[in-house]
């Protein structure tokens, strides 16, 4: 999931690379990262989400795609369901406060 975080991941699909039950797979996952596996996953999505979202001008379009979202709108749902704020106004706000990131996804203290 680190490596390819645009890949449509699916707990049955880990669970068969790893040689597990999937039942068995999910408790292990927990246990070890302290989160099911698919919200891991849309942890680290969101992680890279905030990095592009401050770092660069790429469109939201772009930016969804790049951290494996079909669409602009799925993408902005989730950021904001994860982040408590819509992708614009996060880049808005880094980008007014010329903030040194210190995410996962916070530029700067709201």
């Amino acid at each position: 999931m680190q490596a390819k975080p645009t890949e449509r991941w699916t707990v049955a699909a880990l669970a068969k690379a790893a040689g597990l039950s999937r039942a068995a797979f999910a408790r292990r996952f927990l246990a070890e990262l302290g989160a099911p596996p698919l919200r891991h996953l849309t942890t680290i999505r969101m992680q890279r989400a905030a990095r592009r979202l401050a770092e660069s001008d790429d469109s939201l379009a772009a930016i969804a795609a790049e951290v494996g979202y079909d669409s602009e709108f799925a993408f902005s749902r989730a950021f904001k369901r994860h982040t408590g704020e819509a992708p614009a106004a996060f880049r808005r706000r880094c980008s007014a406060q010329g903030a040194a990131l210190a995410l996962p996804v916070v530029c700067a203290a709201a």
